[in-house]
């Protein structure tokens, strides 16, 4: 069994009123979800631009775990809080953690978050969890070359949810639940095909140096893009893995040359949705 320890906050709604106030609030169909079921969502603010990336693990009949990148949990708290008017549900960061197991114990006596395709993303009180004994940096390149978007890097108060892509898009969003904070600018953009001025995308690139965050993605045209997030892989395949912010129209697949201060690396934009998952 391997273990790799991910940084994520861990924020418990509790209450009579939980369950449907998360549903106005997130755009995962909440109320749709089991006990021990999980959905990644977006909290958005009231112009549709995203807060965060979330995703959320109902524990009990009226109590959800919303696990996000660390840092961002008081972000999450601070924007339901401002809509929780009169209602019956406490918001409360709590010292749980969460972490991404693989091999033939991985689904153990814990509380399963996730599955991917190489075992599963569990959550828990952070002194009930394995402990970690996995590579960072592997976890990282496989993070990149999967195309899941970072609090941050990728996604920030002037993302909206369908600049993330379409993969995350459909895992994150219901077109049928009906109203939540957000909705309009969401439900238009998909109206008009989801076209939006760029998207996150994989980039496979060649060594032997690794760039960094903000080097510079061109083609023939001129440039397309920028890195905001690299790792250097464990694999027979690239030397390097990125996300980046693509211009929309960037033909795909297509070779990339990726620049920066000192330096400059070939590089592959691989066609849209393909991923190394």
């Amino acid at each position: 069994m391997t273990v790799f320890r991910l940084d994520r906050d861990v924020v418990m709604a509790e209450g009579p009123d939980a369950i449907s106030f998360l549903q106005g609030q997130l755009s995962a169909d909440v109320t749709r979800l089991a006990v021990g079921d999980s959905a990644f969502s977006f909290v958005l603010q009231p112009t549709g631009k995203v807060v965060a990336l979330v995703r959320c693990t109902r524990i009990g009949g009226n109590a959800v775990a919303i696990d996000v990148d660390a840092g961002w949990g008081p972000v999450v708290i601070e924007r339901l809080e401002r809509f929780k008017l009169r209602t019956r549900c406490e918001l409360t960061q709590v010292p749980w953690g969460v972490v991404h197991v693989s091999g033939e114990e991985a689904r153990g006596p814990w509380l399963v978050a996730s599955e991917t395709g190489s075992g599963v993303e569990v959550l828990g009180p952070v002194d009930e969890l394995p402990r970690a004994d996995g590579d960072a940096m592997a976890y990282e390149a496989a993070r990149i070359a999967a195309g899941v978007p970072r609090m941050g890097s990728e996604l920030t108060e002037d993302t909206i949810p369908a600049e993330a892509g379409p993969a995350i898009l459909g895992r994150s969003v219901s077109f049928t639940k009906g109203c939540y904070t957000g909705q309009e600018l969401v439900a238009r953009i998909d109206s008009r095909g989801g076209n939006v001025p760029r998207q996150i995308r994989v980039v496979h690139m060649e060594g032997p140096d690794l760039p960094p965050v903000g080097a510079v993605v061109s083609r023939d045209e001129g440039d397309v893009g920028r890195l905001t997030s690299v790792a250097l892989t464990r694999s027979d395949g690239p030397f390097a893995v990125a996300l980046a912010s693509i211009q929309r129209g960037t033909q795909a697949p297509a070779e990339v040359v990726v620049r920066w201060a000192d330096g400059e690396a070939r590089g592959f934009l691989p066609g849209e949705g393909a991923s190394d998952t």
